[in-house]
């Protein structure tokens, strides 16, 4: 173990209590032993046996030559184990959830092996960890909504926020690879700047939690492993996508009760900037729409970037021994450069690799229970029953070492047949849609002509964030927030509150 590692152990490991659990006469013993120590002398002379005297003279003269060290009772030294005898379970329990945490730091130490050097040292001054967030720090519930359709059973996967009885709701489509929880350090800053404002983010189907099941055809039973093609492609064509948040949007409303829909914001990174555009084009939720906004897409630069789609893809890592790993990844390469943002978004991305796609040896197998061997036993203790070992050590425990390594949730290179279509037209329908118009982009030489000339024009609102990378709303969140809060307040007519009329009308 090098020194780094060595010191990052250190500092994980002073945080666990210093001496085991004591059984509950543990104290008394204690005292016992305190008062005993005068007893613990040099006895010039054993007391002889009284069954063999003519042993007891010989042992006599040696031990009166040197002496005997008797010690006293209460030491219990060659008492034979007895193991979890005499603790109560609760301390039991105390004892193994310190053990648990101590393997547990133990398996982010293997985790921290995979870091990079920069993060490594990092970690060791105390700098920002890269530990994922859970998702109830930024959302106030989680949905599941079903839909079905003539060939499939659909479950939304939905995180929200619900607005109040007049505030607005943002709704939130993520781009492609992504999930809902892209939006999650976004969604908190809006809070902070509307509190009456909800927001609802979306996982689209093959992305995040959303489950897609194909059924029998006629019926709402699961298709059968036979009857589903090994060339069949999940549809994730724009009109599918498009038809997909209308339905979210439809169902949160019932779910929730809402008697009528709140005032809609739509915003859509990437190819979910062309989902809400074409949904506000389509009216698909009528006059509920106040406005959307396209975060970093436009037709041209899109369509342009598509050639060296695939090599991109080619060029990421197809295997993480970590999640921990593949969000240093997202912010080492700055492919998100905020890592608050990306602690909490990455972890959606992953999920765990398949068996089939397993490697024979994966990196971080450091430790597992058939490399780890147990000294031969001594004692006659009993052993602990197994439905106790089921009790204090579930599956999911981490004394349960796993080999588990992590991959990408979504197949990017099986939605290339849909690439282009989701980009095409969509600057004349950004710039005909009903609805204010809202484009936040990284950098200005992303617009094309059409783009240009309606700038020119005021038709829409442009905001630059030059220091953002693709993932604008991850990586200047707080700006990315401000502009939205900024731009419904404008667009809501329901806001609008005209001065009164001065004077009587007459004429002069």
């Amino acid at each position: 173990m090098s020194d780094l590692q060595r010191s990052f152990a250190k500092a994980k490991l002073a945080r666990l209590p210093l001496d085991p659990p004591m059984p509950p006469n543990a104290i008394d013993e204690a005292d016992e032993d305190k008062e005993g120590e005068t007893k613990d002398e040099v006895w010039p002379i054993a007391e002889p046996p009284l069954e063999d005297d003519s042993s007891s003279a010989s042992s006599a003269s040696s031990a009166s030559s040197a002496g005997t060290i008797r010690p006293s009772p209460s030491k219990h030294l060659f008492a034979r184990p007895k193991g979890f005898v005499g603790f109560p379970l609760s301390v039991v329990r105390s004892f193994v959830s310190h053990l648990q945490t101590l393997l547990h730091d133990l398996q982010q130490i293997c985790d921290f092996r995979t870091l990079s050097p920069q993060v490594r040292v990092q970690f060791l001054r105390g700098g920002t960890p890269l530990d994922a967030l859970p998702w109830s720090d930024f959302f106030a519930q989680e949905l599941y909504l079903e839909h079905f359709t003539p060939v499939a059973k659909l479950t939304h996967h939905v995180y929200l926020t619900p607005p109040a009885p007049k505030g607005p709701l943002f709704v939130m489509h993520h781009g492609a690879g992504s999930s809902g929880l892209s939006f999650a350090v976004c969604a908190s800053e809006i809070r902070k700047l509307a509190p009456d404002a909800g927001i609802l983010s979306l996982d689209a189907r093959g992305h995040g939690e959303t489950v897609y099941q194909r059924l029998q055809p006629g019926t709402l039973e699961p298709a059968d492993a036979e009857d589903l093609k090994a060339d069949w492609v999940l549809d994730l064509s724009l009109e599918v996508l498009s038809e997909d948040l209308a339905t979210v949007v439809q169902l949160t409303q019932a779910k929730m009760g809402w008697p009528e829909l709140p005032g809609l914001i739509l915003v859509g990174h990437s190819v979910g900037g062309a989902v809400v555009v074409d949904v506000a084009k389509e009216q698909k939720l009528g006059s509920a729409v106040l406005g959307y906004a396209v975060l970093d897409v436009v037709e041209g630069s899109a369509i342009d970037a598509l050639a060296s789609m695939e090599t991109y893809l080619s060029s990421r890592p197809t295997v993480f021994p970590s999640v921990t790993s593949s969000i240093e990844w997202h912010t080492r390469t700055r492919t998100i450069r905020n890592p608050f943002s990306a602690r909490v978004s990455v972890p959606a991305l992953l999920c765990p690799t398949p068996p089939t796609l397993l490697p024979s040896a994966p990196p971080l197998a450091r430790f597992s229970a058939s490399t780890v061997t147990s000294p031969p036993s001594t004692s006659s203790a009993p052993l602990p029953s197994d439905e106790l070992i089921r009790t204090l050590f579930p599956s999911s425990s981490p004394l349960q070492p796993s080999r588990r390594t992590w991959t990408w949730r979504t197949n990017l290179t099986t939605t290339s047949p849909f690439w282009h279509s989701w980009f095409l037209s969509l600057s004349a329908k950004f710039l005909s849609a009903r609805g204010g118009k809202l484009l936040v982009l990284a950098g200005t030489d992303r617009l094309d002509k059409e783009l240009m000339v309606g700038q020119m024009q005021g038709r829409y609102q442009l905001v630059v964030f030059p220091e953002a990378g693709h993932f604008v709303h991850e990586d200047v969140p707080g700006k990315t927030a401000g502009v939205l809060v900024e731009f419904w307040r404008r667009n809501d007519g329901r806001r609008l509150v005209l001065p009164p009329k001065v004077g009587g009308g007459k004429g002069v």
